[in-house]
């Protein structure tokens, strides 16, 4: 055998070698991961932050990880307000706290109930930190991340936060409180802390990581955008002669533009109020179905204007979804230019699940503006200016077989990008990055034997 040959074969078989090795300890890794998931909402509460937890933690149990979720009893429910202390969804085991859940209506009782819940979670880890080898923690609510530090200090248990907002910069951004403040400045440093010491940071948008960066630079390399996501298979488009819940509100004959969602304080409201006053006199429905902080004012405006062309509905059941989000021509998704890189509309994929199009009222810089391109699903819109929303209105009324191509493309987009296998192995790549980077895996297996 000649040299060369030689010393291809011998790489070649040390290049097999290491990669096999690798695919075994990956592998090992996934089989050995022991996930524990905070957050203060998971169904039967119907907020949107904890159905999202739920189909996450599905998929990553459907890829053989080992999770358990500690919540907290339903503050948002329909059927019920109290769920079992322990229950199993599929192998995942789902914890609730006893925490009662105070008047989840008013700002004060959900600070109150944040912390109640808070509390019982730090008492939880202290119990039972050596079940998990990795904390998944939310930002609901704002201050739960600091658990997982405090976790990492006095028990080296690893970490990776999902930031669904930005705290303090919301509250400042709405003008609750001021920026120089003791206790916004206080809540930065904290931020910083937990952030450094982070394994793993996931935000929504690439306008949250440029703001999270912004504030902590160092960061920079473990920060990755996950988008949210909808499930293409269970929101499916349905004609609206063929659902029973645009029958049942009058819907099948009137062009529709949908609100379905929260209406709070970091959501343009008011643009979606100009553009119904152009369209007063046409039939045009709009319906808004949700609550939040800025509904009863839209409710009064709307009656103080005398418009008739407004349908308030109340948060769905879970199961009313698929026709309730498809008993539409229209879907409208709106963030204020305030808090513009702050939250981001979880609403925006199930509305391009549903198959109809869409327009995105935000600010100029918003990453919204790229994506609607990008989709070719709809438009987008200045905040305040609600004049070319409801030009843009009347052209899909009028032109039904461009609203249908946008539907189409929007849903086309949403199962090439964001469906929950896709975004669930995105997450599981962070967080399997965390674990190795931390090395507890052995640390973990040694504590089993």
């Amino acid at each position: 055998m000649r040299l060369n040959e030689w010393i291809n074969q011998k790489l070649f078989l040390s290049i097999s070698t290491q990669l096999e090795a690798r695919d075994q300890h990956s592998f090992k890794t996934q089989k050995s991961l022991k996930l524990s998931v905070i957050t203060q909402f998971f169904p039967p509460d119907y907020a949107a932050t904890g159905q999202l937890i739920e189909e996450l933690v599905r998929h990553l149990d459907q890829q053989g990880i080992d999770v358990e979720v500690f919540t907290s009893q339903p503050g948002y429910a329909f059927k019920s307000a109290n769920a079992p202390s322990i229950e199993r969804l599929g192998r995942v085991r789902i914890q609730r706290s006893r925490t009662a859940q105070l008047w989840p209506g008013r700002i004060r009782g959900k600070a109150i109930n944040g912390v109640l819940y808070t509390l019982r979670a730090a008492l939880y880890l202290i119990r039972g930190w050596r079940r998990s080898n990795l904390l998944l923690l939310t930002t609901a609510p704002p201050f739960l991340p600091v658990i997982g530090y405090l976790a990492y200090i006095f028990f080296r248990l690893p970490y990776v936060c999902i930031l669904y907002d930005l705290y303090p910069d919301i509250a400042i951004a709405l003008g609750v409180i001021s920026k120089h403040n003791w206790m916004t400045r206080f809540w930065q440093k904290l931020n910083q802390q937990i952030w450094l010491n982070a394994k793993g940071i996931i935000v929504l948008s690439p306008g949250m990581k440029q703001q999270v960066v912004a504030n902590c630079p160092q960061i920079a390399d473990k920060v990755s955008v996950i988008h949210s996501w909808a499930d293409p298979e269970w929101i499916m488009p349905i004609a609206k002669h063929k659902n029973w819940f645009a029958w049942k509100y009058n819907l099948v004959k009137k062009f529709t533009v949908l609100y379905s969602g929260n209406m709070g304080r970091c959501h343009d409201i008011g643009t979606i109020l100009q553009a119904a006053q152009y369209l007063q006199d046409e039939p045009i429905q709009f319906v808004c179905i949700g609550g939040g902080a800025k509904r009863s004012e839209l409710i009064e405006q709307v009656k103080l204007l005398g418009l008739s062309n407004f349908l308030f509905l109340p948060y769905q059941d879970q199961q009313v979804l698929p026709y309730s989000l498809t008993a539409c021509d229209l879907s409208l998704v709106s963030v204020d230019a305030s808090t513009e890189s702050l939250v981001v509309p979880s609403k925006l994929y199930s509305a391009l699940a549903s198959g109809r199009p869409i327009a995105v009222i935000c600010s100029q810089d918003s990453y919204l503006r790229e994506m609607i391109a990008e989709a070719n699903c709809g438009g987008t819109f200045d905040n305040g200016d609600g004049h070319s929303l409801a030009q843009f209105i009347r052209l899909l009324r009028n032109d039904r077989q461009l609203g249908d191509r946008m539907g189409r493309a929007g849903r086309q987009y949403l199962r090439s990008h964001f469906t929950p296998k896709i975004i669930s192995k995105q997450y599981l790549d962070v967080l399997h990055k965390a674990i190795l980077a931390e090395g507890t895996v052995t640390m973990s297996e040694s504590h089993t034997k």
